[in-house]
């Protein structure tokens, strides 16, 4: 096995399986919402996408997501995982700054994607172990940016790993250990708009989940995700 991680999503490559995170928020809000009962979440990088979307599938779907941390005025809920404990309609669609465009261009150049946070770190790293083959970490960062809270858990998911790592592989193994919790290591980024302390708390649980989200198929310009 062989792994890269992309610290930014310029970095990314096409590979024959694709890691994506994004900590905080979308990859663990994705993770939560399939654990609780959401059958898919369809991954949209623009808002229109997503409301076009919830107007074709009407009841069957809600809408969640962000921009710059703020819920999204058109939409049914924001991006916290603490909003989807319990399922509210079968379909989940989602747009975020960053989480969910990291999602739709690594859908389009690994043969295999799933996703990782902290929370599900264990079977995310299982499913790569037992997958045996080159993979890369791509990293959501911040609007094209690197992002230490992304870089800190790729790190996280390369430890469980073996094999033969990128210059940036061994950056983010670095990074991992340079924090004596997750709690650290996430936060050492600077946040944007105040109000994010409860759901840095949540995401930065390890293991509470054991749902490995997978990406299925394209619906239009969303990428579906399920468990």
């Amino acid at each position: 096995m062989r792994c890269h991680v992309a610290l930014t999503p310029a970095e990314a490559a096409a590979a024959p399986l694709g890691i994506v995170v994004d900590v905080m928020r979308a990859t663990s809000t994705i993770a939560q919402a399939l654990a609780a009962g959401y059958e898919r979440v369809l991954c949209c990088a623009e808002i229109e996408d997503a409301l076009a979307l919830k107007a074709e599938l009407g009841d069957e779907a809600i809408t969640g997501g962000e921009r710059e941390a703020q819920r999204i005025e058109a939409f049914d809920a924001g991006a916290s995982p603490r909003e989807f404990r319990e399922p509210q309609a079968e379909t989940l669609i989602l747009s975020t700054t960053n989480g969910t465009r990291s999602i739709v261009a690594a859908a389009e150049a690994c043969e295999q994607v799933v996703l990782g946070a902290l929370l599900n770190l264990e079977a995310v790293s299982a499913h790569a172990r037992e997958s045996g083959v080159d993979y890369t970490v791509d990293c959501a960062g911040y609007k094209g940016a690197f992002a230490i809270d992304d870089a800190y858990c790729a790190g996280r998911i390369v430890r469980l790993l073996e094999g033969e790592r990128t210059d940036a592989g061994v950056a983010s193994e670095v990074i991992a250990g340079a924090f004596s919790t997750a709690c650290e290591g996430v936060n050492a980024r600077t946040y944007g708009p105040p109000g994010l302390e409860d759901d840095l708390r949540w995401c930065t649980q390890e293991n509470t989940l054991t749902v490995v989200p997978r990406f299925t198929r394209m619906v239009g310009p969303a990428a579906e995700v399920m468990a």
